[in-house]
């Protein structure tokens, strides 16, 4: 076995020129084997994982930090911060911080960055998380900067987390690959093989053990741990369940993602909630399972326990195929065009075993009736279908994906999804918009609740959306490293976290 992983790895590095010369040099310098190739790096873009991973709090740094257990925002490139009334709040900036490129961090270059991402100029995942907010932000001194909300915003300092600071020389009205940032590594070379990241000298915190880091990617499972094990690649953050095969090097873990599939609302047949509700009803939800684990938890919403929001009494949908016919009979009988093609779209190495899932899951839609078409597409073309603007003349579709939201509140889940205006909604409902705005300026209890009620509408009413899987995670690890993944990982992958053993 390890002789035919090894010829395997070979022939998969020989084709992507990824040759002995690029593998470590010296024992503080680490080989990163990812899923797939990002689609690009923009600091904009750091909430969409092949992105983050190399990204986040390596090249580019938020305002604040959410600690993985509290789920509260700490500290960042912001030290403290108040709120001065429902719609404003200031933030106390650090000090002594700069740029890769030299240039000082201030308050200018926070509002320089916040107005960039929020500018719609540059296509921005991560504004999707505001949901429709509009920021108005003012420089009051040289580290302090004010942040004013057309809509009352009670946990602004934990959604400033996925604002990533930019260089203020960072082109303003384009998306870049060369990103400059605080962070602890700078980008050293990004080409169709490999990311490199090299330490940052003047870097303000923690001097990293790491002293290069490669990236490379691999979308068969089954590779990127035998790379692993045979000492290719030191890391890879995501393997399947069925190649997590050594005790010693492979760790589950709860991680922060939910897959589920979008069903796009503005199109015959998938515009009448009856075949909406079809489509969850028609998944044997216990044998998709076995593609995932056992500890995958089946799932009724869109965050995970422990969520702000998320709503243990809401009953995840079960496999009941007899029902989900006799509900497109009655579509059917109603004029709904049910015979109409649905595009199933996926995308190559979202997640483990992703495209056996969407091939399991057309078979059952077709076993009862609808005519749904698998379409597999790279990162790039999948993001068209992810995210506003939607491409001109789609038609009918469901959409394969995975969202992580590890940041403690439903504030970063249901205003994307539920309300007319978020970036990845399908929906246009004038009542649901109304109590999205009116649980997003709630707090506390009620808060809670408000959210709950928004989850149950979209889930029992409307039937928005498949929710399938709160996932576990599956991560190889190399035996020289002194790490272990933990909630953020699918978001993040600090390397200053990393340590080397002996």
């Amino acid at each position: 076995m390890k002789r035919t992983s090894t010829r395997i790895i070979v022939g998969a590095m020989a084709i992507a020129g990824w040759t002995g010369s690029a593998l470590a040099q010296n024992a503080a310098e680490i080989n990163i084997v990812l899923p797939e190739q990002p689609a690009n790096l923009e600091p904009c873009g750091t909430i969409i994982t092949n992105v983050g991973q190399i990204l986040s709090r390596n090249v580019v740094e938020p305002l604040t930090i959410i600690d993985p257990s509290s789920g509260q925002a700490t500290a960042g490139l912001a030290t403290e911060w108040t709120q001065t009334d429902p719609n404003t709040w200031q933030f106390k900036l650090r000090g002594g911080v700069e740029f890769q490129d030299g240039a000082p961090f201030n308050a200018q270059a926070v509002k320089f960055s916040i107005e960039r991402m929020t500018s719609g100029k540059v296509t921005c995942s991560n504004i999707a998380k505001f949901g429709d907010a509009k920021l108005t932000v003012t420089a009051i001194d040289d580290l302090t900067v004010e942040i004013k909300s057309d809509t009352p915003q009670p946990i602004l300092p934990t959604l400033l987390s996925v604002i990533m600071v930019v260089s203020p020389n960072t082109p303003a009205d384009k998306a870049v690959n060369d990103p400059v940032g605080t962070g602890p590594f700078k980008l050293a070379s990004f080409n169709p093989q490999t990311v490199v990241l090299e330490p940052f000298d003047g870097y303000w915190g923690k001097k990293p053990v790491i002293t290069k880091a490669s990236y490379v990617w691999r979308p068969e499972s089954s590779i990127r741990a035998a790379m692993v094990e045979t000492g290719e690649a030191d890391l890879t953050p995501s393997i399947a369940i069925q190649d997590a095969t050594n005790a010693a090097t492979d760790f589950a873990y709860l991680n922060s993602e939910t897959t589920a599939i979008r069903i796009d609302a503005g199109f015959a047949p998938l515009d009448d909630a009856r075949i909406r509700k079809a489509l969850n009803l028609a998944i044997d939800w216990e044998g998709l399972a076995q593609l995932f684990g056992d500890d995958a938890q089946r799932a009724s919403q869109m965050v995970v326990k422990g969520i702000n929001g998320h709503d243990d009494a809401l009953a995840a949908w079960t496999f009941d195929a007899e029902q989900a016919r006799a509900l497109i009979a009655e579509a059917k009988a109603a004029g709904v065009p049910v015979d109409t093609e649905i595009e199933l779209i996926g995308r190559n190495g979202i997640y483990p075993n992703g495209s056996e899932a969407m091939e399991a899951m057309m078979a059952m839609w077709q076993d009862v009736g609808l005519n749904v078409k698998l379409t597999m597409l790279d990162v790039n073309d999948w993001l068209r279908y992810l995210q506003k603007p939607f491409p001109e003349g789609r038609g009918p579709n469901l959409l394969q994906m995975m969202h992580d939201n590890n940041k403690g509140d439903a504030a970063f889940t249901i205003p994307i999804f539920y309300t007319s205006a978020g970036s990845y909604s399908t929906m246009n409902n004038a009542g649901l918009d109304k109590d999205v705005g009116d649980a997003m300026a709630a707090t506390g209890e009620d808060r809670t609740a408000k959210f709950k009620a928004i989850f149950a509408k979209a889930h029992n009413e409307l039937a928005v959306d498949i929710p399938m899987f709160h996932m576990i995670g599956y991560t190889r690890v190399g035996p020289r490293l002194d790490w272990k993944p933990d909630i953020t990982t699918n978001s993040e992958i600090p390397l200053v976290n990393i340590g080397l053993k002996n």
